[in-house]
């Protein structure tokens, strides 16, 4: 079964990847990532445009945008590495569900906490989402006995502290949405998420 999933192609994941490259590059192409008023003005998070102007789509459009090269490049370079192993496990459909959930959902609760704190910060990035990848995976692989294809459980532990560590030692990262989308994730993984049933050898005599 673990052979056959490997060689099962992650298109869900790639077409993900490809429309955050198109959508970076068309709005490098029609103004600049890295200005704020640019991108909120096509669709980066700003949570009193959500809330009182109930602009909802924010939600999901920033999910799909970053500020500069080097947030799309890190961002795509840990989707590419990861996703694909996640949607092996949990086949396209669900993948395609989960990955949008997580990111929206992460967006929910880095607005609420925005809100809470006072404070009217842009937002932008599939981080969220990814975190929930990396969430789904770390339950996955428990599920697993601690290893999933070429994943283990201390490999992810690892990646989870690196991003967590950086973001809380960084300024301008959205940690809410971080901390937001791995929970999410393990949750979402635990209603997917479906342990494949080993098969057995039966000989058949004639």
């Amino acid at each position: 079964m673990e052979d056959w999933n490997r060689r099962k192609k992650a298109y869900v994941n790639y077409c993900f990847i490809a429309i955050n490259v198109i959508s970076f590059l068309y709005l490098e192409m029609t103004g600049s990532t890295e200005n704020t008023e640019f991108m909120v003005s096509h669709g980066a998070m700003y949570a009193p445009y959500v809330v009182e102007g109930r602009e909802y789509y924010r939600l999901l459009t920033s999910v799909f945008m970053h500020f500069g090269i080097n947030h799309i490049m890190n961002n795509m370079l840990i989707l590419f590495i990861l996703g694909d192993n996640l949607e092996r496990a949990l086949g396209h459909v669900k993948y395609f569900f989960f990955y949008l959930f997580c990111g929206v959902g992460a967006n929910v609760v880095s607005m609420f906490v925005n809100l809470v704190d006072y404070r009217t910060v842009v937002s932008a990035g599939a981080s969220g989402a990814i975190f929930g990848v990396i969430g789904g995976l770390l339950y996955a692989v428990a599920r697993n006995r601690g290893r999933l294809e070429d994943l283990s459980t201390r490999q992810l532990v690892v990646v989870i502290v690196c991003s967590l560590y950086f973001g809380f030692s960084s300024t301008g990262v959205d940690n809410a949405a971080h901390v937001a989308g791995l929970v999410i994730g393990i949750f979402m993984g635990v209603i997917l998420y479906r342990k494949p049933k080993k098969r057995t050898n039966v000989e058949i005599w004639e």
